[in-house]
Order: C-alpha cells, then structure tokens, then sequence
C-alpha cells in the first residue's frame, strides 16, 4: 500500500504524471509548512490496491539539489541540472531501472509566495522535491551550526577561543535540528517505505536517519559522510556527541571515504556508547540493539564523461591555446583549491617560495598557478585566509618576478569549467597540500585531463601516440592519498619537504612519469562515481535484506531512539503466563544466574541482594522446586552470600563446581587431572597485566581471568586480541579452552560451561523419577546461552508436556525464546512464582481439613 504521506506528494504532479504511476487517485496538495501533512480525500481513504510499478526506486537526500537556478527577465524561475553535481552524477551507477528522487534545499532563495509553484514544477520536470528553509533557520543551521562548529571539528579544530572554530551555541544546534526535522518530513511526503531505498549525504543531515526510522521502523536508509571523521580525542568535545552517534546508527549502512575515517568512527562508537565492532567475510558491522549497521569504506570517484565531453569543446582548445602562448618554455605547476583554512594554499605558496631560493635555475623557468574558488562558508577566518594568500602572492612575486614573468600566478575569480580543464592539461604537475580534507577529486581530474585527446595533443603539439604522463604532489591528510599510490606524498606543514617534492616532480624522468600516469589512469577510470555509487547501492540492499524478517520496535525519546530488532519467536515474557503455567506444575527445575540478572552488573554490594534472597527462600521451600544458582564468582563468595538459603543448589565457576543444597558436599562436574596450566597461563597474563594499565587477574579454584573493564577501551581490546592469541599458542597442548568475553580472556578447563548444570539437574531429577513439567532459566550474558541451549533441546529428560522458559536480561540476540527489560523486572516475575508457592502453601491445609469433615461424615 502506498504510504499517506507519499500519496500527498502525489497531487503535487496532479496526480497523473508517469513517473508516479503508483497511485493514480486525485490526492491533497503537498505539504508546505513543517511537520503538517495534509489528510487523504475521502474518496481515497482506506485503499489498499497493489503497487502497478515494481521499479526500484532510490531517495537521495542532500543538502542542496543538483539543480541550478536563475530569473529570466519576465521575473520567472529557470531551472536546470547542475552538471558539477555529485547527486546527479552518481544516478549514473544506479541503473536505468532505479527511479530516483531528489530533496534538498535550492542556492536561490523563494519567495513564499512562489514556493508551492516552484514545488510543482520541480517535482514534475525534475523529479525534485525542495525543502524550503526560512532564511534566518539557514543561517543558523548552515552558516553558524554546519559551517563554524561541525566543520572546523570534522578538520580537527578545536573552538580553543572564539576565533578558532564556532564555540557550540545551543541554539544553533536546534536550528540543525530543526532543519533535519524539514528534511524528514519531506522524505515522508515521498517515501513508499517498504520499497524505497534512502541514500543520505553529508554532515548537515547527520540527525536525520533518527528522525526517518523513528517513522519507518523498517526503512533502508543509507548514509554517506563527505568530510573526515575526527579521532575520539577530538570528537568527545562535542557537546552532542552522543547524540550524532546514534542518530548515524539509525541507519543501516554508513559510507566513509578511507578506513581512518572509518576507523576513528567506530573508535567513537566503543568509547562513547561501548559498541564493538565484528568484520565477517570483509563486511565491518555494529550490532546495535539487534539491528548490525554495516560500515562501508570506498572513495567517491569522478564523472569522467562529463569531463570528456569538456574536453572536446571548441573553448577547451581555444583556452588551452591561449595558455600555451601564455606559459610557452615554462613549466606549470597547478594548485586547485577552495578559499578556506584547510586547503593549505598558503603552505604551498611558502613551499613554491621556498622551491625558488633554494633553486635559483628554476626562476623564470617554473610558474604556479594557484586558482582560488569562492569560499562556501563566511567569516573571519575565510577572510584571513584570502588576505594572507594574496600577501604572500605579491611578496614572492615581488621578490622572484621580473618582466614578463611572475612565478606565482593567483586567479580568485570564478572560472568556466572548460577553463579550469584547460589549466589541468597545461600543467605538469597538480599539488594538494591540504592540512585535513574529505576526499578531495582534483587529483582525479587532472589525472583524466592529462589523457586528454587528439584536438589536444594537436593544439600542444604532442604525438598522439606518445604515452601521456603527469604528477602529483599530495597531501598525506586529504582521502585521495590511499588511491593515488603512484603520487609523491608529503606532510603539508613541512615546507621543506614539500619544496623538495616539487623539485622531484619536476626532475623525474619521462619514462617514470608516464608510469606513474598510467597507474593513476587505471585506477580513476575504473573507480569513476558510477562505480562509487552502484557498490555502495549493492550493499545498501545486502544489509537490508533481513528487514522483513525481523520485529521491530522503536525505544527511547527525542534523539534517544533507537529501533530493536528482533527474532519474530523472541518475546517479552508476561508474568501472568508464566505463573498461570507454575501453579499448573507439578515438578519445577529453576535455574538462576545472579549478576546481572538478580543483581546489576558493576554493583559494589558484597553481601547478596536482601529482597533476593527472601525471594530465593521462599521458592526453595516449595517441595515441587528445585532452585539453582548458576554464577561464575567462586564457591565462597557464593556459600557467604546464600548462607541463609539451605535448600537453594549453588553451582561456582560456570559449574565446574556444584552443590545441591546446604548440607551436600561440592561436587565437580568434570574431573580434571591437574591445573598445572595455571604455571604457563600466569605468567603471561601477568606480563599483559603489567603493560595494560586498569586491568586484573581473578585468580579462581579452576580458572584464570584477565579483565580490562577499566582500562582504555581501544588498548584493553587490542591487547586482548594479542593475549588471547598469545595464550592459544602455549597452552595448545594443555586440556583447556581459551575463550574471550565481555572485557575479559578466561583460561578454563575444557567442557566447563553452565550448560553441564543444566544437564546435571535435569538428569539428577530424572534419575530420581522427577521428569520436570516446568523448566525456567534465566541469564544475561554469553555464558548463560549454554543454558539455554541444553533446556531447549533437552525433551528426553523433561515431561511430555513441560513448559520451558528460556529467559534473557534484556533486548537482544540470544538462543532464549523470551526476555525481560532488566534486574527489577525479574525479581517482579520470581516474586510472583513465589506468591503462587506461598499461596498454594496456605491452601494446602485448609483443603485437607475438608478431606477429613468429609470422611466423617
């Protein structure tokens, strides 16, 4: 059926254009103002008519759409594709069977008056779907929020003072809010949420995946960051961290251009929110509240047809012709960046500067060329960036330049795309010396430009058939660098080593610059945007496939929320049920693990849980119960803390140790020979307890643990790795098993889990003629699936009839078929067992009483 809001866009293109053939009833006009979205006719309410269209459609969501826009004379609204778009060059990699839809806000703003017309006309001819932002929202959100807090933060700018990045303002973070909420709403006008795929872009919409699956529990939602990803260090300032962090998370994949990106978000992830992280078969995944958020890693490429085709313009060659004249017996140099503290332009200069005084040959022989784009955000800091720029400029020219040469060459005008072309085929070398960038395609266009073509190389007067060469000087700090294998790499603060990397591109020899060209040709013309954009779309659809196989609900408030998704067969355990089926049994097999289920983990008690114990009581003096606690601390700890409860069976250590009750003896559920192990496993963990600062040995009867709880997240996790292997291999011959888990490696004999109680009680209360009709295990973490495991496949040793209930501590993953939201819930439902025992208890007399008046009489 086709959502409500998506039928009110719907009417927008007077419901009958081709392109949204889906529903085909006369629908409301399309909402314009935030949050309020019109109601279907009558005529139309209630239907549920199939899809007529199974084309895959694919929502792209920015913050600006790829259009251009300008008023003609007569006062009216032209509009047009933006060419340079990345939006719409990745449509390219979609198919032609994707159908795709745009949202985002136009460069030009609309009057109010205006709006709904230019709505219309963009949907139909377009496929656009604007969200119009009030102008003073805008600033905020774009210009103040996006612009001087998250972008200087992205680049590692810490806001130290006023003058140094955006201090955070809290209303200008409800502004980004607020205009994620816009955005949301018009995804919502649109969406057929079980068929469309959502492809997010960009830090400005970094709350949105929240508001979108908060709607649509199932929706595929893609998103893609542009810009880097700082390290925790510098990402823990942000006031909001959190909530970004799971506002990403809402997503189902998200897209980074390198690995340290990626890498510094995920390290975010288990610092901030205690996430971890699992790579299976080459695919990285979070598993976040049921759901796995998978993690793509893949640089954007560029739309190499669309600069053929620049290419092959008549103004191309004409330019190209006018430099060639221009630069004849120089060498160009080429800088290509936008006017912002980032791009490094006046390292470059200093290195260029630098280049000339220790090479006094190259004056006169080597010119740079530095084109400047306007600056896309405002401030002070863009206009001490523009005047230092042309200050240095005029300094070098005035120290190195003479008539009819000047060695730096600065253009801060806009330039014709054709022309910028021109300079790419001109140049022999492109230098990239940002401090911190995204991806950065300059390297990538002038890589395809020097290709050029036959018009070209005859304006140049090169042979066609001579092999074409370039090079490139980049920043280490910039997304391409990883790609470019074959570019001379160098930290753009050292001017020195710039300078020298310079001369080098100049000097190298002929035969290894086409090498290097021929590399970087094969690359970038393979990984072009359509390549970008179809692998990303391919795994969008892979980490969305289980959608309609899981149950889902949302959790959580305002940014909060987050989505579970779950087993269908995994559901909440209802006390009614479950004491309903108690006081139907006869022969009952409990078993209990303690921390985290009846008491919270990380408690500092160390006495047990009153109300706890009170309960454990009274269950354990129901004659039809046979009660065990099942915990990994040891014996002791375990005997001091129910010394109280005599019939209650305790099982230490995961169950290698086991008693039945107050008077038996500890039993071993396993016999082991010796823990001679104990010798060669200590001292290395000791070694590792020494280097890890925050973590401990637990020394147990029949194990060793290594716990990291308080020690760095990212060390205590990567020395585990190292202590896990490390272990494996000197205790490779020794009978035991080496298993990690949650902030701790164990060392334990072979066999011993909680599974081997279960078997136990099971098979002690068969041996004695009590085959149990009512079976209840509780746990909450990977040792109790053992548990749970055995019960549920244990049918020989259970009554025909029994009811088994297998119980986690809270909303995930797990072999039980039931859960409980946490601690106080589960004393909640072992209270009610108990008062059905105790109520049972009191009515046993009283129905022995009338047994005897009746035979009396």
């Amino acid at each position: 059926m086709v959502s409500r809001s998506y039928s009110n866009l719907l009417d927008l293109a007077s419901g009958e254009s081709p392109f949204f053939s889906r529903e085909k009833k006369r629908l409301s006009r399309v909402a314009t103002v935030t949050g309020v979205l019109s109601e279907l006719d009558d005529e139309s309410a209630g239907s549920d008519a199939p899809s007529s269209v199974s084309q895959e459609r694919m929502i792209i969501v920015g913050n600006q759409l790829p259009l251009r826009a300008h008023r003609s004379d007569n006062g009216e609204w032209n509009f047009s594709w933006d060419e340079d778009s990345l939006l719409l060059q990745l449509k390219d990699g979609l198919g032609e069977d994707v159908e795709v839809i745009y949202i985002g806000c136009l460069k030009e703003e609309i009057d109010l008056s205006e709006q709904d017309d230019v709505a219309q006309r963009l949907l139909e001819t377009f496929k656009c779907v604007p969200a119009f932002i009030p102008p003073e929202l805008f600033s905020k959100f774009y210009h103040e929020f996006c612009k001087q807090h998250l972008w200087p933060l992205f680049h590692y700018m810490l806001p130290l003072s006023p003058d140094l990045g955006g201090r955070f303002d809290r209303s200008r973070w409800q502004a980004y809010v607020s205009v994620n909420k816009i955005f949301a709403d018009k995804v919502m006008e649109v969406i057929s949420p079980d068929d469309d795929f959502v492809w997010v872009h960009d830090y400005h919409l970094m709350v949105l995946p929240t508001f979108l699956r908060k709607r649509f529990n199932r929706v595929k939602l893609g998103f893609f960051l542009h810009s880097p990803f700082p390290s925790s260090e510098i990402y823990r300032t942000l006031p909001v961290r959190d909530e970004l962090l799971r506002a990403l998370l809402n997503s189902d994949l998200i897209g980074f251009h390198t690995f340290d990106y990626a890498r510094h978000f995920l390290s975010c992830c288990s610092r901030m929110l205690g996430l971890s992280y699992q790579s299976k078969r080459g695919y990285i995944g979070l598993e976040y509240y049921g759901r796995t958020v998978s993690i793509k890693i893949l640089p954007v490429g560029i739309h190499i047809g669309q600069l053929q085709l620049v290419l092959n313009l008549p103004e191309t060659e004409s330019k190209l012709a006018e430099l060639r004249d221009q630069f004849r017996g120089r060498t160009v140099l080429l800088g290509v960046d936008d006017m912002d503290i980032f791009k490094g332009i006046s390292l470059k200069l200093l290195a260029m500067e630098q280049l000339l005084i220790q090479h006094p040959d190259k004056r006169g022989k080597v010119v740079l060329v530095q084109i400047a784009n306007p600056a896309r955000g405002r401030g002070k800091d863009v206009q001490e960036v523009q005047c230092e720029t042309t200050a240095t400029v005029r300094r070098i020219n005035a120290a190195f330049g003479r008539e009819g040469y000047m060695p730096v060459v600065l253009i801060d005008t806009p330039l014709q795309f054709y022309e910028r072309i021109a300079y790419y085929v001109i140049a022999e070398c492109c230098l990239v010396t940002a401090v911190r960038d995204g991806m950065n395609l300059i390297p990538y266009e002038y890589v395809i430009c020097r290709q050029g073509n036959e018009k070209l190389d005859e304006t140049l007067g090169l042979n066609p058939l001579t092999p074409k060469k370039s090079m490139l000087v980049v920043s280490e700090f910039v997304g391409c660098s990883p790609s470019l294998s074959g570019a001379i790499r160098v930290n753009p603060w050292n001017i020195d080593s710039v300078a020298e990397a310079m001369d080098s591109a100049l000097i190298v020899s002929e035969a290894e610059k086409q090498l290097r060209h021929e590399k970087h040709y094969r690359y970038v013309s393979t990984h072009d945007v359509a390549y970008w954009a179809r692998s990303f779309l391919q795994d969008l659809e892979r980490a969305c496939k289980d959608h309609d196989r899981r149950r889902c609900w949302g959790i959580g408030f305002g940014l909060g929320f987050r989505v579970i998704a779950l087993d269908p067969n995994f559901r909440k355990l209802s006390v009614e049920h479950i004491v309903s089926a108690y006081k139907r049994t006869k022969s009952r097999a409990i078993l209990l693990d303690y921390d985290g289920a009846m008491m919270l983990h990380g408690s500092i008690s160390t006495t047990a849980n009153t109300e706890a114990v009170g309960i454990l009581n009274s269950l354990c003096r129901d004659p039809k119960n046979v009660v065990f606690i099942v915990s990994g601390r040891d014996r002791k700890t375990l005997m001091e803390w129910f010394s109280s409860c005599e019939k209650l069976g305790l099982a230490a250590e995961h169950g290698y140790f086991v008693r039945p009750n107050h008077e038996a003896d500890w039993e071993t559920c396993i016999s082991v020979p010796d823990f001679d192990w104990k010798q060669i496993a200590d001292p290395v963990m000791q070694l590792y307890t020494e280097t890890t600062d925050g973590s401990t040995i637990e020394t147990k009867e029949s194990a060793l643990v290594w716990n990291y709880q308080y020690a760095d997240p990212d060390f205590g996790s990567c020395q585990a790795k190292e202590l896990l292997d490390h272990l494996e291999s000197v205790l490779a011959n020794e009978p035991v098993s080496v298993k990690s888990g949650l902030h701790i490696v164990e060392v334990k004999p072979q066999g011993v889990n909680k599974g081997i109680v279960a078997e136990y009680l099971l098979s002690t209360m068969r041996l004695k003629g009590m085959l149990p009709d009512f079976v209840i295990c509780i746990g909450d973490d990977r040792s109790d699936e053992d548990m749970f495991e055995v019960i549920r496949s244990a049918r020989d040793s259970l009554s025909p009839v029994a009811e088994v209930f297998a119980c986690t501590v809270g909303q995930k993953p797990s072999k039980a078929k039931y859960y409980l939201e946490d601690t106080t819930e589960i004393l909640r439902m072992l209270q009610g067992l108990a008062n059905a025992s105790e109520q049972a208890a009191r009515n046993a007399p009283q129905a022995s009483q009338r047994v005897v008046i009746a035979e009396s009489k």
